[in-house]
């Protein structure tokens, strides 16, 4: 065991804090940038069933891998209901219907409140373990790598909005909302 004199092992819980609230005001922003663009989503748009344009499938998917990403074992995982398993199909297969926003919103509500609490609770030890969700990555960079992919989902819904609407949500910087 490291033996820290008091001062320095204190600095080094504040600043494992201040990691996990850093990683999370921007994690909660990436939710918060895919909440954004769920809500503003018109209804026209959103149960759209033209292939690669089926921007509500996009939103699910995005939801479903920020659920699986953050739980603790792929042989116990399963998303609330009423959505499936059909992300996990080796053949890529679609849900069985079209997910409403509300749906989706609420989903995303427990995907946000599972993430701040994930986030805030990691300690250095856990972060550094190998992922049982995704190897070789650890827990720290899966946590990153589903942050990116958040985003990244996030950016492409933001680009659907902007080319048929002309208008997209705005950038959020930081975590507004709490969890």
């Amino acid at each position: 065991m490291i033996y820290f004199p008091p001062c320095l092992y204190y600095n080094a819980i504040t600043m494992s804090n201040q990691w996990n609230q850093l990683i999370w005001r921007q994690f909660g922003a990436a939710i918060e940038t895919l909440e954004n663009a769920i809500r503003e989503c018109p209804e026209e748009i959103w149960s759209d069933r033209k292939p690669y344009h089926q921007y509500w499938y996009w939103a699910y998917h995005t939801l479903f891998w920020l659920d699986y990403y953050l739980s603790e074992s792929p042989d116990t995982y399963a998303p609330p209901e009423p959505f499936t398993m059909s992300e996990m199909a080796p053949e890529g297969k679609m849900p069985d219907r079209v997910y409403s926003q509300d749906e989706l919103l609420l989903y995303l509500e427990y995907g946000r409140s599972k993430c701040r609490s994930t986030v805030l609770a990691l300690s250095e030890e856990q972060a550094h373990q190998p992922s049982p969700m995704r190897e070789p990555l650890t827990v720290a960079e899966l946590l990153l790598y589903n942050m990116r992919h958040v985003q990244h989902h996030s950016a492409q819904l933001n680009m659907l909005l902007r080319q048929r609407v002309g208008s997209a949500p705005k950038w959020v910087s930081q975590v507004k909302k709490s969890g």
